[in-house]
């Protein structure tokens, strides 16, 4: 199983992000792999997507996550267990990551997709790019 993170969706959709050449490259690597992500990774993509691209361009990545990932919804536990890491890492991580953090843990994912080197400062997470 395998978290995606936005930067990931971003650029998969975005011809003009830095990272889309690297897209079908990443692609091979997560074809065949369970994926999951958050609500709030959703959240971030549709409206950045919409924001650059339209209204439709966001309804159509929506689509597309909704229709090939698990997406997982955040409660109040999750939120709070969130900023305990968000305490963790002193802030240099964002809020969203941290609840991402969680959900791999939940989870106990090893892999992450994503362009964020961010995720870098996190042990025994293999970020995919």
């Amino acid at each position: 199983m395998i978290f995606a993170d936005s930067s990931f969706f971003i650029a998969l959709i975005n011809k003009k992000d830095q990272w889309h050449k690297d897209i079908p490259k990443v692609l091979s690597k997560i074809d065949k792999v369970k994926k999951i992500t958050s609500i709030l990774v959703l959240s971030e993509t549709v409206t950045l997507v919409g924001s650059l691209s339209g209204g439709k361009a966001g309804v159509l990545i929506y689509e597309y996550i909704i229709d090939n990932y698990e997406v997982v919804y955040i409660d109040k536990t999750l939120s709070n267990n969130a900023m305990e890491k968000f305490l963790q890492y002193d802030g240099t991580l964002s809020l969203a990551d941290c609840v991402s953090l969680e959900i791999i843990e939940m989870h106990q994912v090893n892999s992450i997709v994503s362009f964020d080197s961010d995720f870098d400062k996190v042990k025994n997470l293999n970020r995919i790019h």
